[in-house]
């Protein structure tokens, strides 16, 4: 089959596509004819192995463990393993191929990967591949932080830092189904889909500083961490609650061996002594659950995925370029076509 490989951490440009094996799967896993995979934030800093304590969460210390990168697929079931029950060949699925919550290359950027079945759900029929592929990495995210909506009052006012983003923009459409007030914060040129995706008010960062209005919050869902908590304080309600995202943008953090990782760990240990920082919670998410939840919203009709652009199999390293150096509005999509062999 055809793959893009990933043999040495660095710039997109180390990736290459090549012919390699086709994938067999582990007795809980199938194997999914991948006709779309989407890009996200994490693919940059597995691809580039930066920072470099990522490395050790799953990646691999020197080169990439697993030679194929990406993690969010949708596509048709190939085949099954021996233990896997959930999917019979033929079922259209989308979610993530990695296991458990590692930080790793998964494999996606194939036409062919074996995931766990618990990491898939079934897909809905009326939301093609492209969509489907938008929605995982980025959906969990948001539903997680959300606290599967248990941060979120019905009426409550909830402000979007990083609206018009491939988080944000999921972020956005749960606080609208969860019943809150919506505020999106973005550039100006995303806000006019930030409001068709059901903001009920927007803020255009490049003109006005949300930390320095009138208006005040049930909760700031801060996803690019451009503010400091001291100030986003200043904006809440005196039961307001906020919750970091935050990323490196991309390396330009400047803190190659540890990222924004001490940033995360400080507002940990500030939490018990700090009202309005959500409490501790050590256990993981289940992922098979949360998938289940994501395809309900999107059956429902509550979520839309946003595909922003959408690039072939061999343009990938173009693709991540565009994220770290664009504004995509929304998901930035891979696309696989299939040539039947004869």
């Amino acid at each position: 089959m055809k793959a893009i490989t990933h043999t040495k951490y660095g710039p997109p440009d180390v990736l290459e596509l090549k012919e390699v094996d086709k994938p067999t799967p582990k007795d809980d896993e199938v194997v999914v004819k991948v006709y779309a995979a989407s890009i996200h934030p994490d693919v940059w800093h597995v691809v580039s192995g930066l920072p470099y304590a990522l490395r050790l969460m799953g990646s691999g210390l020197l080169k990439p463990k697993n030679q194929i990168p990406g993690t969010d697929i949708a596509g048709i079931v190939e085949s099954v393993g021996k233990d896997a029950t959930q999917f019979k060949p033929g079922d259209e699925v989308f979610g993530e191929c990695v296991r458990g919550h590692q930080w790793t290359n998964g494999g996606a950027y194939a036409e062919y990967v074996s995931a766990p079945e618990d990491a898939l759900a079934q897909k809905p029929a009326d939301i093609t591949f492209e969509q489907a592929a938008a929605v995982p990495t980025s959906g969990l995210i948001a539903l997680w932080n959300l606290c599967d909506g248990a941060l979120v009052q019905t009426g409550g006012k909830v402000l979007i830092n990083g609206a018009g983003g491939g988080v944000g923009a999921f972020a956005v459409q749960f606080a609208k189904a969860f019943g809150a007030e919506v505020t999106g914060v973005d550039h100006t040129g995303k806000l006019d889909m930030v409001k068709s995706i059901g903001a009920d008010h927007v803020i255009d960062y490049t003109q006005e500083n949300f930390t320095h209005s009138d208006e005040r919050y049930d909760l700031i869902f801060d996803i690019p961490g451009n503010n400091s908590l001291s100030s986003c304080k200043r904006v809440l309600k005196p039961k307001g609650k906020y919750v970091l995202i935050g990323y490196d943008h991309f390396g330009n953090a400047g803190k190659l061996w540890l990222g924004s990782l001490p940033r995360f760990f400080k507002l940990m240990m500030m939490s018990p002594f700090v009202k309005e920082l959500p409490n501790l919670n050590f256990s993981m998410p289940n992922k098979k659950k949360s998938m289940l939840i994501l395809r309900e919203l999107l059956e429902s009709g509550k979520i839309t995925p946003v595909v922003d652009r959408t690039f072939p199999l061999k343009k990938v390293p173009e693709a991540i370029c565009y994220l770290k150096e664009g504004h995509p509005k929304g998901k930035v999509v891979i696309t696989i076509e299939h040539v039947t062999k004869t």
